[in-house]
This record gives structure tokens, C-alpha cells and sequence, in this order.
């Protein structure tokens, strides 16, 4: 077992650089992470105890284990994107299940190393996943911010329309005017002092307004002072087998979102780098343990990680702190949260949805090229559409596409030389090969060789070969014999070290013990 992934003492040691900044960081947090946490248990339905709980727990359980100093993890608008058709498909207990499940696989990413691969996922990618979560987020708010049931559906655009039409027949004015002040002030609020935690006043003077003029909206509802006892009563193993796709979705998607919010704080923090592989141990924890005390499934929050970097986050022990806080005003003013209209978490996650797009970002990769444009805008597409596993997969297959387009178009065949050989009527030409042969260039290169007339000789200058696999050695192969079949002699030149071995190994090149044995021999060489 891979044992390098679990935390060390001397990552929690860290905690007693700046204890009170550290403190005053994780109050700072908890005040931005609570309208948060109620807003997405409520949106994920199953309401806002669970997004605290996860708050909690996993918030607790993620800074002590993680691999990143300074991230917040919690609830997410990503994590909630997910979690409402599982809900809708299984309900509470299957969404508990799948959290669960999630934590497992995690811990089997974290001993895998896996993390690293999130460095390879292209920046397009990453600009649409984000902006296309920021739209659903938005759009699952308009049933709460009008004040109506939630329709039926699983789109979120059609839930959205319905919304709209079913508010068109019985307007309800009340709670779009608290979720349209509440998102206001927010936006407002985070323009004038962005350090300000603006949400949180938004969720306050809106809660004032509803009970000093009595109005009808609808709130959280009774909140448990204390968390439950964990508990594993939501677990049936029969319906594993059922859950296992719905979990790797989420566990997928925890990892994608933990690995990049720990991204964005390193960024915000030259020097600092957090550990993927830890990073995923921790988010595998906090995962098995929030569904035992009715959590939903947790990833690293960017917009709260931020918060705590900005506030100058020296250690874990700000993240540790925002948790704990968070379960002291639960114990402390309980009923005073049930007070809090949806309409005003509505408003303040709307506002949240417009902030997460960073329009600048977006437009830069819109213009740079129309590859990065057309993986931005698909994957964007793909994420209202489908869901955000299956939009990831679709930008990363387009990029990959894109890539190997742009390898066929940078691999070159040319002319480099022409040498008269001894006798009347024979000739020789040089080509020299740049680029990538794969799979992708194979074709273009055997066509481009096919089309050599009037010569005996061709010498094949494999210098600027850059990468080779074996359909590319194989069309070299190909090529090379068609040529020798014309009787048109042919000697390959300049192979690389480390290209040789798959060359040889298809047939390309015989295993010759000579280290000279490319240069200067007659024939296949």
C-alpha cells in the first residue's frame, strides 16, 4: 500500500505557524460558507441540514487529511449539478449510498497516484466545465427565486421554463424581490470590498425584511441543533451494483474539482503546492464519513478556498476552524437559520453563479484560436445537456482530436537534397522527415511517399524525428517496401536512440549490434 498519500506530522504541525490569523481566516470563511452550504443541501434536495452537516464534516475531516494547506471544502454547485438527478432516480438513501461509494473509490485514486493527471487537462476544458456549472446553478435557482414548487423534470432548462411559466399564471412578487435584492447587494457588495462577506448581510437584511413585514415566503424550515449519530441505516447492498456508475460520476468529479480549487490556491500563493495524491486521500475520507451524518457528497470549494487565501490562510487550522464554527452557530441559533426565506439563498447562489465566470478568461480563449474557442463552447454545451462527467469527456475527446490534428499538420516529408548517383540514368533524392509519426500522420506520410517517381535511390533522413508509434513504424515499413518493390533502393538515416527500439521491433530497422549500423549502409537499414 502507498502509504505516502497520508497526511504526516509534520503536515499538521504546520497548524501552529499563526494560530489567530488562522482563526480569524476560518470565521471570515464561515461567515461566506453558510448561506452556501444551506443553499446547495437545499438545492441538491435534501435540504439545507445536509449541506451543513457536509459542511462539517467534511470540511473537518478534508483540512486535517488533505493534501492542500489552505483549501475549504464543502458542498459545491458543481457536486450539486450531479447530485439532483441521483436524487430524483434514487432518492435521499441512494444519493448517501453514492457518497459513500464516491469515498472508496477516491482512496483507491489517492494510493493510485491519479492526481497527476489532472495537469493535463486543457484549459478550455476547465473554462467551459466552469462555465457551464455557473449556468446550471443559475437556472436550478429560478424555481426558489419566484417563489413556485419545484416543477418536475431533469433539465434544468425545461424545471427553469416551467418555473417560469407556472410564476406567469400566479406571480409571486414577494420572493423574487428578496432573491433580486439579495443578488444585487451581493454583486454590488463584491465590487465595492471584495473582502467583504456580502452574502451572508444579503441572507441577513432579507430574513429582517421578511419578518418585520410578515411576508409569505418559504424558509429553511427546522434545523437540528447538533449533528445526528452516524449512522449506516441509508446502506443497501443490494442496490450497490445499481450505484456504482452514479458514484464513479461523483467521485470523478470531486477529484476533478478538489485537484483544481487546490490548483487555484497555489496559484494565489506562489511558492505553496499542494499534494494531489493527499489531496484525494483527504477528499476519500471526508466523503466516507459525511453520508453517516446525512451529508451529501463534498469537493473543494473554489469560491470559499479563495476567501481563505485572500485572508491570509497560513495553515490548515483556518480551514479546521471554518468547520468548527460552522457547528457552533447551528448549535447557537438554529431556529434563527430556519427563519432564513429560500428565496434569499435563491439570490445569493444566482449572484455565486455570475461571479464563477471569469469573463476575461473566457473571452481571451474564445479569440486565441477556434480549436480553443470550439472546446470551450462544447463542453459548456455538453454540461447543460448531459452532465459534467460526460461534458469533461467530450472536451477532453474534441482536444484530443484537435491535438492529433495539429500533429498530422505539423509533420513534414520535404526534399532536403539531390545527388547525381555514379552511371548514366540513375538519380538519388533526400527527404527528411520533422515531426510526430503516429497513427494520425501515418496515412498523409505513406501517400506523400507513394507519389516518389524517376529516381533508384531515397534516402529517408529521420533526424527531426520527434515521436514514433507503431502505426506510424508500420507505415514506414509499408512505404519502404513499396518503394524497394519498384526497385527504387532505399537507406533510412539519423534514427534517433530513442526511437530505434520500435523500429526494430516492427521490422523497420534489423538488429543490428553495430552502433553505426543506421549510417552509410546499403539497403533497409
Amino acid at each position: 500500500m502507498n502509504l505516502s498519500v497520508v497526511p504526516t506530522l509534520t503536515d499538521l504541525r504546520t497548524m501552529t505557524r499563526n494560530p489567530r490569523r488562522d482563526l480569524l481566516c476560518g470565521l471570515t470563511v464561515a461567515v461566506v460558507a453558510l448561506p452556501l452550504a444551506l443553499g446547495f443541501g437545499v438545492t441538491s434536495g435534501l435540504g439545507a441540514a445536509a449541506g451543513l452537516a457536509t459542511a462539517i464534516v467534511a470540511g473537518t475531516l478534508a483540512a486535517l487529511f488533505g493534501g492542500s494547506a489552505r483549501q475549504v471544502s464543502g458542498p459545491t454547485g458543481a457536486m450539486t449539478v450531479v447530485l439532483v438527478p441521483i436524487v430524483h432516480h434514487y432518492g435521499a438513501d441512494g444519493v448517501l449510498t453514492v457518497g459513500l461509494l464516491a469515498g472508496v473509490m477516491l482512496l483507491g485514486l489517492a494510493f493510485a497516484r491519479a492526481g497527476a493527471a489532472m495537469a493535463y487537462v486543457p484549459a478550455p476544458v476547465i473554462a467551459g466545465f466552469t462555465l457551464g456549472i455557473a449556468c446550471v446553478i443559475a437556472l436550478q435557482q429560478v424555481p426558489n427565486a419566484l417563489g413556485v414548487p419545484l416543477p418536475r423534470g431533469e433539465q434544468v432548462a425545461v424545471v427553469a421554463a416551467r418555473a417560469g411559466e407556472e410564476f406567469a399564471r400566479t406571480p409571486h412578487w414577494p420572493a423574487l424581490l428578496l432573491a433580486a435584492a439579495s443578488a444585487a447587494l451581493m454583486l454590488a457588495g463584491a465590487r465595492w470590498k471584495p473582502t467583504v462577506p456580502f452574502s451572508l448581510a444579503a441572507v441577513a437584511a432579507a430574513t429582517a425584511v421578511a419578518e418585520a413585514l410578515h411576508l409569505s415566503v418559504t424558509r429553511i424550515g427546522t434545523l437540528p441543533a447538533a449533528l445526528p449519530a452516524p449512522s449506516l441505516g441509508f446502506l443497501d447492498v443490494g442496490r450497490v451494483p445499481s450505484l456504482l456508475a452514479p458514484a464513479a460520476a461523483v467521485a470523478a468529479l470531486a477529484a476533478l474539482e478538489s485537484l483544481l480549487s487546490a490548483s487555484v490556491a497555489d496559484a494565489m500563493r506562489p511558492g505553496e503546492r499542494h499534494d494531489p495524491g493527499k489531496e484525494l486521500f483527504g477528499q476519500g475520507i471526508a466523503n466516507l464519513a459525511a453520508p453517516l451524518f446525512g451529508g451529501v457528497p463534498a469537493t473543494g470549494a473554489i469560491a470559499r478556498t479563495a476567501v481563505n487565501v485572500r485572508t491570509g490562510a497560513a495553515s490548515r487550522l483556518a480551514a479546521l476552524a471554518h468547520a468548527v464554527i460552522l457547528a457552533g452557530i447551528v448549535a447557537v441559533a438554529a431556529p434563527l437559520v430556519g427563519r432564513i426565506p429560500l428565496a434569499a439563498l435563491a439570490g445569493v447562489l444566482l449572484a455565486t453563479a455570475v461571479r464563477m465566470v471569469e469573463t476575461d478568461a473566457v473571452r481571451a480563449m474564445a479569440r486565441a484560436t477556434r480549436g480553443d474557442a470550439l472546446v470551450l463552447v462544447l463542453t459548456a454545451a455538453a454540461t447543460l445537456a448531459l452532465d459534467l462527467v460526460r461534458a469533461v469527456l467530450i472536451g477532453l475527446g474534441v482536444s484530443v482530436l484537435l491535438a492529433l490534428r495539429a500533429a498530422v499538420l505539423g509533420t513534414r516529408l520535404t526534399p532536403a537534397a539531390a545527388d547525381e548517383l555514379p552511371g548514366p540514368g540513375t538519380g538519388t533524392v533526400t527527404y527528411r522527415f520533422d515531426g510526430p509519426l503516429l497513427f494520425a500522420a501515418a496515412h498523409r506520410f505513406r501517400r506523400s511517399l507513394a507519389d516518389v517517381q524517376g529516381v533508384t535511390a531515397v534516402d529517408l533522413r529521420l533526424s527531426g524525428l520527434t515521436a514514433v508509434d507503431a502505426t506510424g513504424a508500420l507505415a514506414l515499413r509499408d512505404a519502404v517496401d513499396d518503394l524497394r518493390g519498384r526497385g527504387i533502393e532505399v537507406q533510412v538515416t539519423g534514427v534517433g536512440d530513442g526511437h530505434r527500439r520500435v523500429l526494430e521491433s516492427l521490422g523497420v530497422l534489423p538488429v543490428v549490434p553495430s552502433p553505426n549500423r543506421y549510417e552509410k549502409q546499403p539497403g533497409l537499414v
